[in-house]
């Protein structure tokens, strides 16, 4: 049986997760949790192959799915982590999968798909969304082109609204690197301007 924790801070995606898991002979639910806190605390534990993550939880929760999963992927022997959710920008694929999350899916995927997600990851074998795949195959071929983890969140923030030293002071970067990181963004999008190099990034799924 491959032992599953699901990690998501909506009671009705737990009991739909739930209910398509619970269909597989060789699946057993053994956790739940609406922290990312507590999802750290329960893979803790002897029993869990597989931790369902989401990326996102309420307020309730200090930490995100990303954290979480390099929480738990930090201890020797701990369970895999198989990222669900509803976000497939790099902004958010990138830190999961060097937060060490074995594989990334979205909730709008078959069951099927879920079901054979969850077996690799049990085994150790990546799993991606197509479209996450898409992309990252797409920075391997071109890397010089590709946005950096550090630059798709200084452009987060940036399309988020914040000024140069607002991003600064949330990263604890220098305004001259964070100047730095721009020219290098307007410089790989092909734009001259924030406005533009938020939309050009949207427009590619770079950023939410």
């Amino acid at each position: 049986m491959i032992r599953l924790l699901i990690a998501d801070d909506h009671p009705v995606v737990r009991a739909g997760l739930r209910a398509v898991l619970e269909s597989e002979p060789d699946f057993a639910i053994v956790a739940e949790a609406a922290t990312a806190e507590r999802a750290v605390e329960l893979a803790a534990g002897a029993g869990v192959d597989v931790v369902l993550m989401d990326l996102q939880f309420g307020p309730g929760s200090a930490m995100n799915g990303a954290q979480a999963t390099a929480a738990i992927t930090a201890r020797a022997g701990g369970p895999r982590v198989l990222v669900v959710t509803t976000y497939d920008t790099d902004a958010d694929t990138l830190p999961a999968l060097e937060a060490g999350a074995t594989g990334y899916l979205l909730k709008d995927a078959p069951p099927e798909e879920l079901a054979q997600a969850v077996r690799a990851a049990a085994a150790g074998r990546p799993a991606l969304a197509p479209s996450v795949a898409d992309r990252l195959l797409e920075r391997m071929r071109t890397p010089a082109a590709a946005l950096s983890a550090r630059e798709t969140e200084v452009l987060g923030l940036v399309a988020d609204g914040l000024t140069n030293q607002q991003v600064s002071q949330r990263l604890h970067l220098s305004q001259a690197t964070v100047k730095s990181h721009l020219v290098h963004i307007y410089t790989k999008l092909g734009v001259d301007s924030r406005t533009a190099a938020v939309r050009e990034a949207r427009g590619r799924g770079l950023i939410r």
